[in-house]
């Protein structure tokens, strides 16, 4: 350890709290930018924090110039869902979205949806099973 690490840490009296990477708690990120399309589906951990997690999206949405068309909390609070008019750069809003909720803690996962909408399917390429052109 460096001297002045060490030193750092005499004057200060901090302990370094090293945490495993497998401990550590943060919504995953299994959207493509390209899925957004105003719809935003997330489940918290703890459905007693439902509503305040519910009202820091709502607060940070709105600080951000995001107009919330629809929001609906489930009855067991462990799912909510908020539907946001789509803005001219929609990249650039999904991005942001994306940043907010993949920080926040209380988040086990979030996803862009819009319900009652059928999720596109993806086209399958045809092989020729007999490999000639």
């Amino acid at each position: 350890m460096n001297n002045l690490k060490k030193l750092y840490k005499d004057f200060f009296g901090l302990t370094e709290n090293t945490v495993p990477a497998n401990m550590v708690d943060e919504a995953q990120l299994v959207n493509n930018l390209t899925d957004y399309k105003g719809g935003i589906e997330y489940v918290i951990r703890d459905p007693q924090l439902a509503q305040s997690v519910s009202d820091e999206i709502r607060q940070w949405a709105e600080k951000k110039g995001f107009t919330i068309i629809k929001h609906v909390i489930s009855k067991t609070g462990r799912v909510g869902y908020m539907y946001f008019r789509l803005g001219e750069d929609v990249a650039l809003d999904s991005q942001k979205l994306q940043g907010y909720l993949a920080q926040k803690p209380e988040l086990k996962h979030f996803r862009f949806n819009v319900r009652g909408e059928q999720p596109a399917q993806q086209s399958t390429p045809i092989r020729n099973p007999q490999g000639n052109i």
